[in-house]
């Protein structure tokens, strides 16, 4: 598999070889990514336990194309604002380590003891609501 770097010039000589840059101002990346997220979205939308799990076995393919098509805009973004994704990325796994240590999970909930929602279901276990 190629590197987010290779991918990301990829997509920018995809672009430059259409002349599509004059439509790719930052708003307009922003715009791409979001149309791109819900039809991603619209996937799940309305499934529920088992009819979900069925289409994603069955729709894994039309999933997996609008990944892409996220990626792409994501990989745009990068390429337009100087950022290196891969390096933002591990950057902010670090960050989001020292946030949600381990030893601040609880293991039965997946909920963090120190969040709001660790408190309101802790306070519904003790009162049985």
């Amino acid at each position: 598999m190629s590197d987010l770097k290779t991918l990301a010039k990829q997509v920018v000589a995809f672009r430059e070889e259409r002349n599509w840059k004059r439509f790719h101002g930052s708003k307009d990346l922003v715009l791409g990514l979001l149309v791109e997220l819900g039809e991603l979205a619209e996937h799940f939308q309305y499934l529920t336990g088992e009819e979900l799990e069925e289409y994603q076995r069955d729709f894994k393919q039309d999933i997996g194309e609008e990944m892409a098509d996220v990626l792409f805009w994501l990989l745009l973004m990068s390429q337009e604002h100087g950022i290196d994704l891969e390096a933002a990325f591990l950057a902010k796994m670090k960050k989001n380590a020292l946030k949600y240590p381990v030893s601040d999970v609880d293991q039965t909930t997946g909920l963090s003891r120190s969040g709001k929602l660790y408190n309101r279901w802790q306070q519904k276990q003790k009162t049985g609501q």
